[in-house]
Order: structure tokens, then C-alpha cells, then sequence
């Protein structure tokens, strides 16, 4: 199943987590510990020198928890659905329509099998890092008071929105070089744009390598935005969850209750968010140059 290749080639980029390694060798240096929560993930084991976040296992929980419901939603099909088969196949339909009407039929077709799985992978991590327990259980450190979680939200690491990212990226220049060739890409990118002729052709020409420059560079820092958007929005949620919690000890378990409701809704939306805008970069690289494809050969 291709739901379960997507999320294992995520694990695995998320499992070398070198983007908080910075911050934990300053942490150990001296470094004041931080107010709520942490930017870095904590390491709670170490199997033969490779760490062990907290983050890395809910993300583990997550992928095992969509594997066994696939698994269980198609292992006995019906042509009228019930139970789990009738939710699975809402939601597929629901999102492959939806994406379908943004990037089109025959892209969607090739594409839905990616922009579906990290949707739904993107809601159940933001989802699970709301539940009760993740980031407040966990052991206290020997002769301190604070508490080392066992879980951590998956997206408020920013090591696992940059694995997304860069998944994505890998996916982003097949997709390109399979629609457009080497030559269509580059064409695409530095190529000048309109017909025209003499010497406003060639001003045309340098302006159009110059802003190809531009976005080389753009493209290449789409997995830095899309990583840290994704990152910053959960992370802060879950810094303000923590701090609403705090402002009256004694009603700690009351008024966290509307963020909590808001966080579900953005915990959506920011998922949404990812699909649609790596969608859309997709569709800007493949649907150019089959326009312009065609009307070369109109003409």
C-alpha cells in the first residue's frame, strides 16, 4: 500500500534527528533551561549511540495506528460500506474530489496517492499531540523537579516537518522531470516568456534568467517554509495551551477548554494548508508546459 510507503519514507528522514542536536549540546553546555515548552525534542532512549526522541515515538504511534486501521478497513471489502471501510472510503473520496477540482483529473491521478496520505498523516499527528497525558507524562530527572515527557507532539519537532518537506521536494522533481523532460524544466524556469523579436527579446531573455535565479532559489527554500510554517503554527498552539493552563493554577482544567477546540480546528486546517500549497507547487511545474506544449503544436 502506498499510504504505508509514504509514511515509512517519512519515519525514516524524521529518525535522524539532526536539526535539535544544535540546541541540546548548547542546552548541555550551560544553557538556561527553557520556559514551557522546549524547541528540541528530548531523547528518553538510545539503542546501540542512535537516540530516541519522544517525538519520533508518537510518530510511530501515529504511522502504527493508520497502518492497523487501513489494514482493518480493507481486509474484508463490501460493495455497500459499514464501520470503518464506510469512513475510509468518505474520506478518500472526499479528499480525492476535493483535490481533484484544485489540480485536476489526470494530476490528481498520479499525485492523490502523496497529497492523501500526508493530509491524514499531517490531522492524526496534530490530533494525537492534543490528547491528555502528551507532554505532561513522563519520569522526573534525579534531585530535580521537572518532568522529561515520553511523548511529544510529531509536528512541534521540527526535524519531522522538515522529513515532510523534504519527501515532498524528492516527489516535487520526479513528478517535474516526468512531465516536462530535463530541457522542459529548465525551459520552465529560465526560459523567456511572449512573443517577442529584435533587441526586446534579448532584454526579455536576461530578465527571464535573472528572475530564474530568483526561483532556483525559491524552490530550493520550499522545504525550509514548509517546514517551519507547519512547525511554528503547531508548536505555538501547544505553547498556548501550556500558558493558558498556567495563568490560574486552580482552574487549569478550564480555561485551556475554547484553545483546545481551536486547536483541533487548526490541527485541520494546517494540514489543509500543507496538501494544498505542495499541491499547488506541484500543478505550477507540470500544467505550464503542457500548455505550452500545446500551442507549439497548434502552431
Amino acid at each position: 500500500m502506498r499510504l504505508v510507503k509514504v509514511i515509512l519514507m517519512i519515519l525514516w528522514m524524521a529518525s535522524f534527528p539532526l536539526l535539535g542536536r544544535a540546541a541540546e549540546v548548547a542546552h548541555a553546555e550551560g544553557a538556561k533551561h527553557e520556559e514551557g515548552i522546549p524547541l528540541h525534542p528530548v531523547d528518553i532512549a538510545n539503542i546501540g549511540g542512535f537516540p530516541i526522541t519522544n517525538s519520533m515515538v508518537v510518530t510511530w504511534i501515529v504511522a502504527l495506528g493508520l497502518i492497523i486501521f487501513a489494514r482493518l478497513a480493507t481486509s474484508h471489502l463490501k460493495e455497500v460500506p459499514s464501520g470503518m471501510q464506510n469512513f475510509a472510503e468518505w474520506l478518500v473520496e472526499g479528499l480525492y474530489g476535493f483535490l481533484g477540482n484544485i489540480i485536476g483529473d489526470q494530476m490528481v491521478k498520479k499525485t492523490f496517492w502523496f497529497f492523501g496520505t500526508i493530509f491524514i498523516f499531517i490531522v492524526s499527528c496534530n490530533w494525537f499531540g492534543l490528547v491528555p497525558g502528551v507532554g505532561t507524562v513522563g519520569w522526573k530527572e534525579a534531585g530535580s523537579s521537572e518532568i522529561i515527557p515520553w511523548f511529544r507532539g510529531a509536528n512541534a519537532d521540527l526535524n519531522m516537518t522538515f522529513a515532510m518537506s523534504m519527501v515532498f521536494f524528492g516527489c516535487w522533481i520526479v513528478w517535474a522531470l516526468q512531465a516536462n523532460g530535463v530541457g522542459g524544466v529548465l525551459t520552465h524556469i529560465f526560459g523567456a516568456k511572449g512573443n517577442t523579436s529584435g533587441a526586446l527579446k534579448v532584454l526579455m531573455t536576461v530578465v527571464f534568467l535573472i528572475v530564474g535565479v530568483l526561483e532556483v532559489v525559491s524552490i530550493l527554500f520550499r522545504p525550509v517554509s514548509l517546514s517551519f510554517r507547519l512547525f511554528g503554527n503547531v508548536y505555538a498552539g501547544e505553547s498556548m495551551l501550556e500558558a493558558m493552563s498556567k495563568i490560574v493554577p486552580s482552574l487549569a482544567w478550564l480555561i485551556p477548554i475554547p484553545f483546545y477546540f481551536l486547536e483541533l480546528l487548526v490541527g485541520v486546517v494546517q494540514a489543509l494548508v500543507f496538501m494544498l500549497l505542495t499541491s499547488v507547487f506541484t500543478l505550477l511545474i507540470t500544467s505550464h508546459e503542457e500548455g505550452h506544449g500545446s500551442e507549439e503544436h497548434h502552431h
